[in-house]
């Protein structure tokens, strides 16, 4: 089982071969310097967030002198393979950030520490009820979300009212924002925003605006074929209209706003979570980026909700599991670490600091807690974490897409092709 310390002698030569090829790993350590407790802390985020988490680990590290914390950060496809990589040798870092669709998967495989082990060193008397449920498998506690997104539209407003095009407004639906993105194009010569085919976050707000869900209550797909074609279809259409991305950068996408197509300024909007957006102010600092909401349904359902945008989880084998949950519990709890990093990962989870810090949110912050302020009681509720095999699903529909974007596969074919690889992924 992943985890195990039995499995760690014999899996870490490959391990730290497949590091070097990844970056960014570090080997595993006991002590630091002068005895200290030596902690690894990783995590996915742009160069912001990176800033401002060494910024609150500092602060840890000040408050904990007995405690050394290595950190390291990359983009989320990055992060992903890395992480699975280490897990899979037995050498996951002491805290991890987890995704949503990472929890079952790490969970059931042994990976993740159940918190009620060292339930004095954390706190969550703060925490919504709900919320903190989303990190529990089997009525355990195996991670602790972080920091409250949801998804958005990116768009640079100046560029918008330079092509003379009026800014999204409230209960748009897909219809409309399709034909925003062909006014863009027509009117500012390049794609409106960025293809959404590519994104399985994307076609879970269009199925959910349908009545429908990525997955049923029994961790099955909650679609159909029909579903998913529909969806390639139409913005497979908008693709050879040239009113969103071309193939050749929809399969730069990897998980960053640098290689987007809004970031890399081929594009003037992008679908993406709230949180992330804050990127582009540093690559595009002429622009206006402003957020507004995801395309509804065409009877106004809307599909997107409120998650966890990011969980806090620590390795089951780590050394020290009292040190590593009390770093959790800072970076949750810890009302200067709270300001430091403000909006960065999304809104805090912790209801006592999120009010705290509100008065004090300013920039980019302000404008992720102005934008899920307007959308309080709109939304309907999260669906329960993805079944494990998803993780990996990601990736199929990403890849599956692909053949679409460079017409190898009708939308028809892609999708049928998906639902069978996601079939088979789901029963194993």
């Amino acid at each position: 089982m992943p985890g195990n310390r039995t499995r760690k002698s014999s899996a870490t030569a490959v391990v730290l071969a497949l590091c070097a090829v990844l970056g960014g790993c570090s080997g595993p350590q006991e002590s630091g310097v002068g005895g200290k407790v030596v902690l690894r802390y990783t995590w996915w985020g742009n160069p912001d967030r990176a800033a401002r988490t060494q910024q609150a680990v500092d602060l840890f590290e000040r408050k904990h002198p007995g405690i050394e914390v290595q950190t390291s950060f990359s983009g989320y496809d990055a992060y992903k393979q890395k992480l699975a990589t280490q897990a899979a040798g037995g050498d996951a870092p002491d805290v991890m950030q987890l995704d949503y669709r990472m929890i079952d998967q790490y969970a059931s495989g042994g990976v993740l520490l159940d918190l009620a082990e060292q339930r004095s060193a954390l706190d969550t008397d703060a925490f919504d009820t709900g919320l903190l449920a989303t990190g529990k498998v089997d009525g355990r506690q195996y991670a602790i979300p972080q920091a409250r997104g949801t998804e958005t539209v990116v768009y640079d407003a100046k560029q918008w009212k330079r092509a003379g095009v009026a800014p999204p407004r409230e209960g748009w639906t897909w219809n409309d924002w399709a034909d925003t993105m062909r006014e863009l194009a027509r009117r500012a010569g390049e794609p409106g925003g960025t293809d959404p085919g590519w994104s399985e976050d994307a076609f879970e707000v269009w199925l959910r605006g349908r009545g429908k869900a990525l997955y049923t209550e029994d961790r099955q797909l909650g679609f159909t074929a029909d579903d998913l074609t529909r969806f390639w279809t139409f913005t497979d259409r908008l693709r050879r209209e040239g009113a969103v991305s071309p193939a050749e950068e929809t399969t730069q996408l990897d998980g960053t706003v640098e290689n987007t197509p809004l970031g890399r300024g081929r594009a003037l909007s992008d679908n993406n979570w709230d949180a992330p957006a804050s990127g582009y102010l540093g690559l595009l600092p002429d622009a206006e980026v402003r957020l507004a909401p995801m395309p509804a349904g065409e009877d106004g359902t809307p599909g997107q909700y409120f998650k966890p945008s990011m969980f806090m989880g620590v390795a089951a084998d780590t050394s020290h599991p009292e040190e590593s949950v009390r770093l959790v519990d800072f970076m949750l709890n810890d009302p200067q670490a709270a300001k430091i990093l403000g909006a960065t990962r999304g809104i805090p989870v912790n209801e006592a600091l999120r009010e705290e810090i509100a008065p004090d949110l300013k920039d980019f912050d302000r404008t992720i807690y102005d934008y899920q302020a307007s959308l309080e009681g709109r939304l309907k509720a999260p669906p329960q974490a993805p079944p494990s095999g998803d993780s990996a699903l990601q990736t199929t529909f990403q890849r599956d897409y692909d053949q679409v974007s460079y017409e190898r596969m009708s939308p028809r074919e892609a999708a049928e092709n998906y639902l069978t690889e996601a079939k088979a992924e789901l029963r194993s």
